[in-house]
């Protein structure tokens, strides 16, 4: 936790490279300081087709989901830092967005916490 998908058309990557795309997705959450820089993950995931409206040629959207507990004010930070990291990557897109769901605590499941050893419930336990 985080997740972090990055959704873009295909010929953005002819003016960055993935890992320049993640690089800088990843820079700017782990620069927010809101969490462990191990705990980050990004993918990128390009369209080859998609219809835009007119006279607009591309667009890089990224889906942030974070675990419940940061407020609306952190939640836009981290919005607006990847936004203003993209945008210096990419400053003719015709299209840049971002934005950042919450994870339910109560709904959330991954490996740790269904380990019957884990007792305390660390969703972080044993990695």
């Amino acid at each position: 936790m985080p997740h972090f998908i990055i959704d873009c058309s295909q010929d953005i990557l002819q003016q960055r490279t993935p890992d320049e795309l993640m690089d800088a997705v990843y820079e700017a959450a782990d620069g927010t300081g809101l969490f462990a820089p191990n705990d980050i993950k990004v993918r990128l995931q390009p369209y080859q087709y998609y219809k835009l409206g007119t006279g607009k040629k591309n667009f890089l959207h990224v889906f942030g989901y974070i675990m419940q507990g940061r407020n609306t004010e952190q939640k836009a930070d981290l919005s607006k830092q990847i936004c203003n990291q993209l945008s210096e990557l990419l400053p003719d897109i015709s299209f840049l967005s971002v934005n950042i769901n919450d994870f339910e605590a109560a709904t959330y499941s991954n490996k740790a916490l269904i380990n019957p050893e884990n007792s305390d419930q660390d969703r972080h336990f044993g990695l």
